[in-house]
C-alpha cells in the first residue's frame, strides 16, 4: 500500500485542518454551548460541500475522491469534530441509494433536505421471526392505482421516533422467487396508519431508546416514492448494507474506547495494587491494541482497492465483524474492572465516568445489529471469500 498523497491531496488536507482550527469551538466550548452551535456548524461545513462530499457535485455533493473522502473524514475524526450533517442515515444510504437507483423528480424532492440537514431519514428492513435472512421479509405493498397500500411491521427500526422519513424493504410480488419480488418506497413517518413503538434497551432510563417497532396499516405511498423499477429492492439493499459495513470511522472508536480503558485501569486498584499493574489485565488491552491495528490495516487493504478501481470483495463483512467483537468485549472488560475495583474507587464509584461502560454493556445491540448481525457477516465471508456452499 502507498499512500503518499499528492500535492493536491496534501493541500486539500491542510485546507481541512486550517478550516478546522478557525471554525471548531474546543472540546470544553462545546460542553457549554451543547447542541446550539451545530446549525451553524452544518451551515459552514455544507457552504464547502463537505455535507455528501462523496455524492457528485451535480447532485448537490463535493464530488470528492475516494483518497479526498479519507483525509476528510480522517481529520473531522482526529479533531472529534461533530457529524458532517444531521441526517447520518440519509446521508449514508437514502441519498446514495437515490443518486444510483432513483429518478430526476426524487432527487430534486430529497436530497436538498438531506444536504441542509432538514431530514432524519430512518432504514425499514428488518422483521419480527425473519432473523438473519432478510430476504424473507413480508411487509406487504400492494398496488391499488397510483399508491401503493402497505400492511405489516418493521422492526429494530433506528431513530423512527423522531424520524422524517422511512425507505422501506416490502414485498410487492408475493409469487416471485423472495429476493426478486422486493420492491423499495420512501415512505412519509407522518402517513397516516403508522404506528412507532419503543423498543426499550436493557440499560433502561440511562441509555436513551434508540430502536423502533414500526407499524403499518393500510398506509398508502404514492408508487412516485419507489426507488427503481418493481423488484429491484434487493440489489438497492445490498448495495446500502455494503455501504453501511465499511465505515473507516471504527478504528478511531476503538482506540478512544481503548483510551477509556487505559484511564480507567489507571484509576482502579486490585487487591490493593494498581489494576493497571496486573498482568492479565495488561495482556488483555495489549490484544485489544494489536486488534485495533489489524482493523485498522484491513480498512487500508479496503481503501486501496478502491483507489484502485478494484472490487472490494467482502472487506466490509470482515471490518464489521471484527469491529463488533471489539467494542462489546472493552465494553465487558471496563464493566468487569469496575466490578473487580469498585472498592478500590476512593471518591468515585461504580458510576465512574457517568455509567458509560454499564451502558456500552448493557446497549450490545446498537453495536451488533446495525449493518446486519455476525451471523450475516460470517455466511458472506464463507461464501464469497472462502468459496463454500450454502448448504
Amino acid at each position: 500500500m502507498d499512500f503518499d498523497l499528492t500535492p493536491g491531496e496534501e493541500k486539500f488536507r491542510e485546507e481541512v485542518r486550517a478550516f478546522l482550527a478557525e471554525h471548531l469551538p474546543s472540546t470544553e466550548a462545546r460542553k457549554k454551548l451543547g447542541p446550539s452551535f451545530l446549525p451553524e456548524w452544518w451551515r459552514l461545513i455544507r457552504e464547502r460541500r463537505w455535507v455528501g462530499f462523496d455524492w457528485p457535485k451535480e447532485c448537490g455533493g463535493g464530488g470528492g475522491s475516494i483518497m479526498e473522502q479519507y483525509i476528510l473524514k480522517q481529520a473531522m475524526l482526529t479533531a472529534r469534530a461533530p457529524a458532517l450533517g444531521r441526517d447520518y442515515t440519509g446521508l449514508g444510504w437514502v441519498g446514495p441509494a437515490i443518486i444510483q437507483f432513483g429518478n430526476a423528480e426524487q432527487r430534486a424532492r430529497y436530497l436538498p433536505d438531506i444536504l441542509d440537514s432538514q431530514s432524519a431519514w430512518c432504514t425499514g428492513y428488518s422483521e419480527p421471526g425473519v432473523g438473519s435472512d432478510l430476504a424473507a421479509l413480508a411487509c406487504r405493498a400492494v398496488r391499488d392505482g397510483d399508491t401503493y397500500v402497505v400492511n405489516g411491521q418493521k422492526t429494530w427500526t433506528s431513530m423512527a421516533h423522531f424520524g422524517t422519513g422511512l425507505i422501506c424493504m416490502v414485498r410487492t410480488d408475493p409469487d416471485a422467487p423472495k429476493h426478486d419480488g422486493i420492491s423499495c418506497l420512501l415512505i412519509d413517518l407522518a402517513s397516516p396508519g403508522i404506528e412507532v413503538r419503543p423498543i426499550e434497551s436493557f440499560a433502561g432510563d440511562h441509555f436513551a431508546h434508540l430502536y423502533n417497532d414500526v407499524f403499518f396499516r393500510d398506509v398508502r405511498v404514492p408508487v412516485a416514492n419507489r426507488v427503481g423499477t418493481e423488484g429491484q429492492g434487493w440489489e438497492i439493499i445490498c448495495s446500502a448494507l455494503q455501504r453501511e459495513r465499511s465505515g473507516i470511522a471504527e478504528v478511531n472508536r476503538h482506540h478512544e474506547a481503548l483510551e477509556r480503558l487505559f484511564k480507567l485501569a489507571a484509576d482502579s486498584r486490585i487487591a490493593g495494587k494498581p489494576a493497571i499493574e496486573n498482568g492479565a489485565l495488561r495482556r488483555k488491552l495489549a490484544a485489544f491494541d494489536a486488534r485495533i491495528e489489524a482493523a485498522r490495516l484491513n480498512g487500508l487493504r479496503s481503501l486501496t482497492r478502491q483507489v484502485r478501481g478494484e472490487n472490494p470483495q467482502s472487506d466490509a463483512s470482515i471490518n464489521k465483524l471484527h469491529n463488533c467483537d471489539l467494542l462489546v468485549e472493552m465494553a465487558e472488560t471496563g464493566l468487569q474492572l469496575l466490578g473487580d475495583a469498585s472498592p478500590y474507587l476512593g471518591d468515585t464509584d461504580a458510576s465512574l465516568y457517568g455509567g458509560r461502560w454499564q451502558v456500552s454493556a448493557l446497549g450490545w445491540p446498537t453495536t451488533v445489529i446495525g449493518g446486519g448481525t455476525p451471523n450475516v457477516q460470517k455466511n458472506i465471508i464463507a461464501e464469497r471469500m472462502l468459496g463454500l456452499p450454502k448448504d
